[in-house]
């Protein structure tokens, strides 16, 4: 991080931390606020900790020991002290190429770059951990608010992640090495850039500031981002609750890190992705008349972000419809309907 971001960054906002929790006493209400919140040490006695903590070479054993070698997605690039991992300066590229390959190649490939002075990227991003590891959780896990979390995998040399947001809860603990978080609370993303929602780097869209190379005369918002900004550094056994919709720029420090994350939802799995909401709005509402933009948007507030069941109250509750409550089976015949209107 440069000395210009530093500076933009408020000393007031800095993320609350929890010290000696451990992952018995950690309360579901701690894991379902909408502030970020670090926890020291909650998996410092993880197995994989305690090998990552000893060296690279007991590390590089232990996950051998746990592999199936199945294939995972592995971001190389030659030349790239720096590990970002985002699009090339005129967005027809990555800065990165994707390989597809077995387990145990891409664990040889990170040996291979441990003690270079400008390591090559390799870099094997989110990949759930029960098809990667699947012995991994029975040794190393935490209690989650969720029967069935999505547990991730993210490991490589120094890596640099740019800022994004993710739908799910997010319970991310450094397993391995050192890593920076940088966190936006989701208002800032007029501030932050964000490129294009149909081309990304991997699955998600991301600010397209370097924060590395911040060029303020192309992104100066980006100065009001930074001032909204929240900044901590975990070591190996330290974790961070990510509320659902923060943007978070994850930055790898050292030779290799591995970073295990827990995602889930509080809404039920029937539930669509808001994401796809979105996407149909820019299609069906965004180039209206403005007055049938506000008009529309009149009616978002009133049976979407500003809902209050009473206000339906005179309709009988079986007449209600797509307006009243919903469970798994209504939910599907809503989706049904929504895909013939859109299949016309």
């Amino acid at each position: 991080m440069t000395s210009d971001t530093q500076a933009h960054t408020l000393i007031e906002n800095s993320v609350r931390e929890l010290v000696d929790v451990t992952p018995a006493t950690v309360a579901e209400d701690m894991l379902r606020g909408n502030q970020p919140v670090v926890f020291r040490g909650l998996v410092k006695d993880w197995p994989v900790v305690q090998a990552a903590t000893q060296s690279y070479e007991r590390f590089h054993e232990y996950l051998k020991a746990l592999s199936v070698n199945s294939l995972v997605n592995v971001s190389t690039a030659d030349k790239s002290p720096t590990g970002y991992v985002s699009y090339n300066e005129n967005l027809t590229g990555l800065t990165a190429k994707i390989a597809r390959m077995p387990f145990d190649q891409m664990l040889d490939l990170l040996s291979a770059e441990q003690g270079r002075p400008n390591s090559s990227l390799v870099y094997m991003g989110s990949t759930t951990a029960d098809t990667c590891l699947p012995a991994f959780r029975q040794e190393n896990d935490l209690p989650v608010p969720s029967d069935h979390p999505l547990v991730s995998l993210w490991l490589g040399t120094q890596t640099r992640i740019p800022a994004h947001y993710d739908l799910p809860d997010n319970l991310a603990c450094v397993a391995a090495g050192k890593r920076r978080f940088i966190l936006f609370p989701p208002e800032q993303v007029e501030n932050l850039y964000v490129g294009p929602l149909d081309y990304t780097p991997a699955g998600q869209s991301v600010s397209m500031v370097d924060f590395h190379a911040i060029d303020f005369d192309r992104f100066p918002k980006f100065k009001t981002a930074l001032d909204h900004a929240v900044i901590t550094e975990l070591d190996a056994g330290d974790a961070i609750f990510i509320p659902s919709m923060w943007w978070h720029h994850i930055e790898g420090l050292a030779p290799y890190n591995l970073l295990v994350n827990y995602w889930w939802r509080q809404s039920p799995a029937y539930m669509g992705p808001p994401q796809a909401a979105l996407e149909h709005a820019l299609l069906s509402l965004r180039d209206l008349p403005p007055a049938q933009k506000q008009a529309w948007k009149t009616l978002f507030d009133h049976y979407v972000f500003d809902h209050k069941a009473e206000n339906f109250n005179h309709i009988p509750e079986e007449k209600q419809g797509i307006i009243g409550p919903h469970d798994d089976q209504s939910a599907r015949r809503l989706r049904a309907a929504v895909l013939q209107k859109l299949n016309r």
